[in-house]
């Protein structure tokens, strides 16, 4: 006797903020009446903190502050026990997203080594013969936004083989000078990263030109902590030999899920940077990188 359990929410697009009312429906279907012990939704909150292969072993006392952090952890009773028909049953349920004591709910995100996620859990509850069921459903969690206005930073950046950091031979270096802006860095979330880019001369032939979004994320405690950058999305905005003195455009979307406003708190940071890579013909790689600080507004 086969029946199928589904969790649906009013809202299409699944982002609630703390405070609001997550309402839906669970969904039930089977072909003849079934008996059941109850049913159940459990809404979790959960930061789930993981060590790159270089950190483990490093500091043995990573192993306590790499615990998962639950933000949140509530149940409610959606059906008593009983009995439902065959056919299609919605049972509509209504479930506040709301924290005990002064724990702050955090941005939904998406990373390497820190994960921040919300799920809806409905079980339901058969007799021994029958086996339990249970079906996950994830919703996103935006955090409030900020009421002080943004300040912009915008920031002009020139990259000659003199401003270059890490060069062992200077001297060997082909002559170039790349100018260009970024709009700001201090950024909206829901807003693209824009400026513009001009490469005024190059003694070689410039092959592509990227811009390259990076997570940042800090993992640690008081005896230390594990920094890693790792790559969220690499966007080309030229390629090959550009002309030169052509304004090439900056722009770039954050990808949801991926990217959430700057976080830091005592056990993790997430942070973001762009960098902008020019390639050269020999294989010559010149990166740029900027600090960014993401902000829901």
């Amino acid at each position: 006797m086969s029946i199928t359990l589904d969790i649906r929410l009013k809202r299409a697009n699944k982002v609630y903020h703390e405070g609001e009312v997550l309402a839906g429906v669970v969904v039930l279907a089977s072909k003849e009446a079934v008996q059941h012990q109850g049913i159940s939704l459990t809404m979790e909150g959960v930061v789930n903190l993981q060590l790159s292969s270089k950190s483990v072993g490093v500091f043995e006392a990573f192993y306590n502050s790499v615990k998962p952090i639950q933000l949140i952890n509530s149940n409610i009773e959606v059906a008593k026990a009983g009995r439902i028909p065959g056919g299609k049953t919605e049972i509509p349920f209504e479930f506040p997203l709301s924290t005990k004591g002064n724990k702050v709910l955090y941005e939904t995100y998406h990373g390497v080594f820190v994960n921040i996620q919300y799920i809806l859990r409905c079980d339901m509850k058969r007799s021994l013969l029958a086996k339990d069921l249970s079906r996950t459903f994830e919703f996103m969690v935006h955090c409030q936004p900020q009421k002080a206005k943004l300040v912009a930073m915008p920031v002009d950046f020139t990259i000659t083989p003199e401003t270059l950091q890490n060069v062992q031979e200077r001297s060997l270096l082909p002559r170039f000078q790349i100018r260009g802006h970024l709009n700001a860095t201090n950024c909206v979330i829901t807003e693209p990263l824009t400026g513009e880019l001009m490469v005024e001369n190059s003694q070689v032939a410039i092959k592509s030109i990227e811009l390259q979004l990076v997570r940042v994320e800090t993992c640690g405690c008081a005896e230390g902590y594990a920094r890693d950058a790792t790559e969220i999305q690499n966007i080309q905005i030229a390629e090959g030999d550009v002309c030169h003195g052509l304004s090439i455009p900056i722009y770039m979307v954050f990808p949801r899920l991926f990217t959430c406003p700057t976080l830091e708190t005592t056990n993790f940071k997430v942070e973001f940077e762009v960098n902008v890579v020019i390639v050269l013909h020999d294989d010559h790689l010149i990166t740029e990188n900027f600090p960014l600080k993401l902000c829901r507004v």
